[in-house]
């Protein structure tokens, strides 16, 4: 039996937009009042992408995701499972063998379209049922609507597809991230006379638009500058099909290889496009820094 009682939202929370936010919201507030350990349950995979053998982008890496609900909904532990193991699981176990018995679940928080188990037998209904019995907690959230339109991963990524960060940013509750450890890139920044971090999506994350953004990047100490981050292949330097991810970060000077940054995407300002000269990017670079400190500091 484990040694904390906990209270766990379900699902997968990709993007931790604000639709997971109700559910663990919840959580912190049942947490609060119970004195149980402030939890979610995740999978390794997307379900879909397990389910239908189509690929399904990620907006978050499993570690982006495990920080995005630390950070913003003060989740203590992050339990994540193989979904291929719990895809062949009897609901019923999911809930009292698995949750119940392994983690210590007293109470549980799951959207209204939750399904789970084999074959997805389990649902909302059968969970509040099934918890009714054991004598635990459980919360059914419904769905989050913004402007009429519903709070989903699916529709959050079309909009990251499509470099539309700031409507992104509405629906997610805050910036769209990445997280990486800064590597070497052609040092094209010193010889514009910027100081530039180098990040890589991780294989099966979401691409932006390709096209150049307002960022912020913040450091393992806890600071943070402003940046211009281009996405893409950049063709004035002749890049091939790699897609880079190439931060011009402002007003600061320093050596960032090899630490671990967050870059926050706040708005795209303008598509990628070859230049003629070095000069002629460069002065595009200042022009976009220019926007982009009156994008934090504006009037």
């Amino acid at each position: 039996m484990p040694e904390s009682r906990r209270a766990v939202a379900l699902g997968f929370f990709d993007g931790v937009h604000l639709g997971h936010g109700a559910l663990l919201h919840r959580v912190g507030e049942v947490s609060a009042q119970k004195g149980l350990v402030p939890s979610a349950f995740t999978f390794d995979a997307h379900p879909s992408s397990r389910i239908t053998g189509a690929v399904t982008p990620l907006l978050s890496s499993p570690a982006d995701r495990a920080d995005l609900m630390r950070r913003l909904y003060g989740i203590q532990d992050v339990i994540v499972a193989h979904f291929d193991s719990m895809m062949r699981m009897d609901w019923r176990d999911f809930v009292t063998e698995y949750l119940v018995k392994e983690h210590g679940a007293a109470h549980v928080v799951a959207g209204h379209d939750f399904h789970f188990g084999y074959k997805g037998e389990g649902n909302p209904q059968r969970l509040q049922d099934l918890c009714r019995e054991l004598g635990i907690g459980c919360d059914i959230i419904p769905k989050v609507e913004l402007e009429g339109i519903t709070v989903s991963s699916t529709y959050i990524r079309t909009l990251i597809a499509q470099g539309e960060m700031e409507r992104a940013m509405e629906f997610l509750g805050h910036p769209h991230i990445l997280t990486d450890r800064v590597g070497h890139g052609k040092r094209l920044g010193s010889t514009l006379g910027f100081p530039t971090v180098n990040l890589h999506f991780p294989e099966g994350v979401l691409v932006p638009a390709h096209g150049v953004y307002v960022t912020r990047v913040r450091f393992q100490d806890g600071t943070s500058r402003p940046a211009v981050t281009n996405i893409g292949v950049r063709p004035t330097v002749d890049d091939g099909d790699r897609v880079n991810v190439e931060g011009y970060i402002l007003d600061f000077s320093g050596d960032l290889y090899g630490q671990v940054i967050r870059m926050e995407f706040y708005k795209k300002l303008r598509g990628e496009r070859k230049f003629p000269s070095l000069e002629a990017l460069r002065d595009e670079i200042m022009k976009n820094a220019q926007e982009t400190w009156d994008y934090f500091q504006p009037g």
